[in-house]
């Protein structure tokens, strides 16, 4: 890969991880294991975790906790990876801004003094993670105000894979649609997540509207199950659903849809050429795992980092798998100094 050659857009967020119990989930009506974004309901929530014991802070924003990876996972050169999106002029900005230096993304922040930098409380009892995106300034970004300009456009244009979260589509669907389409008339890689089962259900009109432009999809098996629900595909088979999902329309006839749904522990499902394969994930001792907040993200990220080079598809899911394994060893989406994978 060379320098801005994945594109990545989304919400930055800031981490704000604690472990809590059962009782602390019940008082704000959250699932053990689910994303959603912050209502009124959980303002007092934001307040009551940073009070808890051991809160970690982390950078994050799946979308740029998967450039992150790639570029981890890619170590030199430096700057593959590009990165926009919106934070607040605070502390909380000025620590992304430092994340991302540090992990050697090249992030080009839309500042706005409206709203705060976002937040993400990630809710962690035993294996499962809650997590409540506080958009805030991630709310914020504006296509005429960042991406339109000469400078960052010129940036989309150096990118060959561009890759968005479905997380997105709730803030700036005309930018998402703009660099799909770039990608689209150029015979570049488009790369979409479903992100959560709440973006197939609630935001169906855009997610349907970029879908046509985009060349890999990916998801969780939840996330599949609820996209294939919510699109009348009358079947919980997830080889089934991903087989569906790659006939859906496409703009470019150059690039079969790939399609990739990821399970946990179980086999990663994704189509090749027109056939349905597993692929087994690395076997992992369950005491090993801390964490697994980030493994979806660290999986595309995984994915990517190949992809940029121009690997195959198998590749692409072993580095994926690669990536995962490392950090649901970890807290947070955090990662060793190097790599250890080839």
């Amino acid at each position: 890969g060379c320098s801005n050659a994945l594109f990545g857009m989304g919400n930055p967020l800031l981490d704000i991880s604690a472990v809590v119990d059962k009782d602390f989930l019940d008082k704000y009506g959250l699932k053990p294991n689910d994303q959603i974004l912050a209502e009124e309901k959980h303002k007092a929530l934001f307040e009551e975790i940073v009070k808890k014991s051991k809160v970690e802070y982390h950078a994050g924003g799946s979308t740029q906790n998967s450039v992150k990876i790639a570029q981890w996972m890619i170590q030199e050169p430096h700057k593959v990876a590009t990165f926009f999106g919106c934070i607040g002029k605070d502390h909380f900005g000025e620590i992304l801004k430092q994340k991302a230096a540090e992990a050697h993304v090249d992030a080009h922040y839309y500042e706005q003094t409206e709203e705060p930098t976002g937040t993400c409380a990630a809710c962690i009892t035993g294996d499962n993670r809650s997590l409540i995106a506080n958009l805030a300034a991630a709310n914020c970004y504006k296509k005429e105000k960042h991406l339109d300009l000469d400078k960052n456009w010129s940036l989309v244009e150096k990118a060959q894979v561009y890759y968005i979260a479905g997380f997105f589509l709730t803030v700036s669907p005309d930018s998402i649609l703009k660099v799909a389409k770039h990608a689209c008339e150029h015979n570049k890689i488009f790369g979409l997540n479903l992100s959560a089962p709440f973006i197939s259900q609630f935001f169906k009109e855009p997610l349907m509207k970029v879908m046509p432009y985009v060349d890999i999809l990916f998801g969780n098996e939840t996330e599949a199950a609820m996209f294939g629900k919510e699109q009348g595909f009358e079947t919980d088979d997830i080889e089934e659903i991903a087989r569906k999902v790659q006939l859906l329309p496409k703009v470019n006839k150059n690039r079969k849809r790939i399609v990739v749904f990821t399970q946990g522990k179980e086999d990663t499902v994704a189509t090749v050429g027109d056939k349905v394969t597993r692929f087994p994930v690395i076997d992992i001792d369950q005491n090993d795992i801390v964490d697994t907040n980030g493994a979806g993200d660290a999986f595309v990220g995984g994915f990517l980092s190949e992809l940029v080079q121009e690997e195959s598809l198998e590749q692409c899911i072993r580095a994926g798998h690669y990536a995962a394994n490392i950090i649901i060893q970890r807290s947070g989406c955090t990662f060793p100094e190097k790599p250890d994978f080839n």
